[in-house]
């Protein structure tokens, strides 16, 4: 489990940074491309961080049903 924490977690930084940062360019240069691809990536991140929380939260119920 501890890899899948750490890909996920790269993963969401990876996304939540692009998105961070396609903001600020957007804020800086008011280019409407750069919104689009900041609102990408914060779905992206999103959608890292539900799929990290499912799979801790279902794996934890798998193993105490196979342990019960």
């Amino acid at each position: 489990m501890t890899i899948f924490r750490w890909i996920m977690g790269v993963l969401f930084a990876i996304t939540a940074g692009g998105s961070a940062l396609c903001f600020v360019l957007f804020m800086m240069l008011d280019i409407e491309v750069w919104i689009e691809r900041a609102r990408t990536l914060r779905r992206g991140a999103y959608m890292a961080g539900l799929f990290w929380f499912n799979v801790e939260v279902w794996g934890r119920v798998v193993y105490t049903l196979i342990h019960w």
